[in-house]
């Protein structure tokens, strides 16, 4: 059984290392972390979840910006790599917080991600997206 598993493991851990990205850089954007941070601000401009469906939206559209940051380092993702991680985790760090926060049902914690989550984004949108932030930006 357990010569199995580690067959198992040492399989699964080698397509993990060789694994080729499959959406490209904007599908990530447009499908999944754009939407993902869109469901937490629009809660937080609206003053909280208001129910349980409210605030499961929030809990899984966090780990989706949390976990966004391991799509996002990928090999073939990353840009620079020193500064695209820092900014990465930015985003993940908003994620979780925004996580914790649903999970506790905490409004003013919620409340209290929307800066970091904006400079999350903002951060890496004016070093790699210099069209959206025309000046001063693209300087990584």
């Amino acid at each position: 059984m357990r010569t199995i598993f580690l067959s198992l493991f040492a399989g699964t851990l080698a397509f993990a290392q060789n694994a080729a990205p499959i959406p490209t850089m904007k599908q990530l954007m447009l499908d999944l972390i754009h939407p993902a941070s869109n469901d937490i601000l629009l809660a937080i401009a609206r003053g909280g979840p208001a129910n349980e469906s409210e605030w499961a939206t929030v809990r899984r559209s966090a780990v989706t910006l949390a976990e966004s940051g391991n799509l996002l380092i990928m090999p073939g993702r990353s840009r620079n790599q020193d500064e695209w991680t820092k900014d990465v985790k930015l985003l993940a760090d908003a994620g979780a917080a925004a996580y914790k926060a649903a999970e506790a049902r905490d409004v003013k914690a919620l409340v209290n991600v929307a800066g970091a989550l904006d400079a999350s984004c903002t951060t890496c949108h004016r070093a790699y997206r210099p069209n959206v932030f025309p000046q001063g930006g693209g300087t990584k």
